[in-house]
């Protein structure tokens, strides 16, 4: 008796485990699916996920990939202790981190550009997509103030290979001073494999090594 009642408490948290609540959205062509398996996400979480992605991806759609995914799957993982990665055409937040920033909304800006992407292998290097997908956060984020986000402030030893905030920033200075279109172009680059390393000179009229170098004398934005 004892054991069957092990067995059916096991059951019984594994089901509260795997419990999850599913709610559809949709807007226009766009389409979203909210899987929550954490019962005591902040009320409201969900609500403002759906309304900064129905705000930003349409952006993201005339401005980069029009043929980029309809439809977002969005799942808080409550088992997954990093940020949010995105991941054959589906976003996974942790819902940890939101426990911890629960104003960090504007994640999801970045993990949504990561399905405008859609890179294929070899299409470029990590750091840039990364770089990218953070660009887009300080262009497109609907709140990055109020999650207290910003790009990181350059220093003598970082790196444009150093990605995310970094890189995005860097972008940034390049938009200002060389050419507004260079993160779309660089997308498409990558998007077609196209991209390389002479890319930078062909862009700028100057390789991404002495880019750098310019950037890291004034790096002001």
């Amino acid at each position: 008796m004892k054991i069957l009642r092990l067995v059916i408490l096991l059951l019984v948290v594994s089901l509260q485990v795997n419990a999850q609540e599913v709610e559809e959205y949709s807007k226009g062509k766009l389409s979203i699916t909210f899987k929550n398996f954490d019962a005591t996400l902040k009320e409201g979480t969900e609500d403002k996920f759906v309304s900064t992605v129905f705000k930003v991806y349409p952006k993201l759609l005339k401005d980069f990939n029009p043929d980029a995914q309809k439809h977002i799957t969005i799942n808080i993982d409550t088992s997954y202790t990093g940020v949010a990665y995105a991941f054959n055409g589906e976003i996974t937040v942790s819902s940890r981190w939101l426990k911890q920033k629960p104003t960090d909304i504007d994640l999801i800006t970045h993990e949504v550009m990561h399905l405008i992407q859609s890179y294929p292998h070899g299409g470029g290097p990590v750091w840039l997509s990364e770089g990218v997908a953070d660009y887009v956060r300080f262009k497109y984020g609907v709140d990055n103030t109020g999650a207290g986000w910003s790009l990181t402030d350059f220093n003598e030893n970082q790196s444009y290979t150093n990605s995310y905030r970094i890189t995005a920033r860097f972008l940034v200075w390049l938009s200002e001073n060389y050419d507004d279109a260079i993160v779309y172009k660089l997308d498409q680059q990558m998007r077609s494999k196209t991209y390389s390393e002479g890319s930078w000179e062909k862009l700028t009229g100057k390789g991404i090594d002495s880019l750098w170098d310019q950037y890291s004398k004034n790096p002001e934005i």
